[in-house]
């Protein structure tokens, strides 16, 4: 673990690099961008094999996220010599560079899921009860 300088040392960079970070983290943290990489990394898909496999996206979320994805290079679109005409989609180098990390996050996700959903309840259940903090002192709204 680090030191408290060494965390405040990070901080400070952080901040000083959002101003460039954020754009970037915005065009990649959404809520499917890391579904739809995840399902076109082994291999290229068609709009309704990616749709069938990510379970609750519509139709319109779908087309505007691989529009993004495309226009961000993550992902290149295709259109296939096949009638009716296809259209493939597949990820590039610059989406495959985001399998590592995304796998870390996927990963902390699964180990730490339940922890969240147990403080979710217990901040719940506190409001629920009065208003008064975990620690014992008033909620802040």
């Amino acid at each position: 673990m680090m030191d408290d300088t060494e965390l405040a040392l990070l901080s400070e960079k952080a901040c000083g690099d959002m101003v460039r970070v954020r754009p970037i983290l915005d065009r990649i943290a959404d809520k499917w961008t890391i579904l739809i990489l995840t399902v076109l990394c082994p291999k290229p898909a068609r709009f309704n094999e990616i749709k069938r496999r990510l379970d609750g996206i519509t139709h319109k979320a779908l087309a505007d996220a691989l529009k993004r994805l495309e226009r961000n290079g993550l992902v290149t679109r295709t259109v296939l010599p096949t009638a009716p005409i296809g259209v493939e989609y597949a990820i590039t180098p610059l989406g495959h560079s985001l399998r590592q990390p995304f796998e870390a996050l996927c990963a902390w996700a699964l180990a730490h899921g339940p922890d969240i959903e147990r403080a979710s309840a217990c901040f719940d259940r506190v409001r629920a009860d009065g208003g008064l903090s975990p620690s014992g002192g008033p909620v802040q709204s």
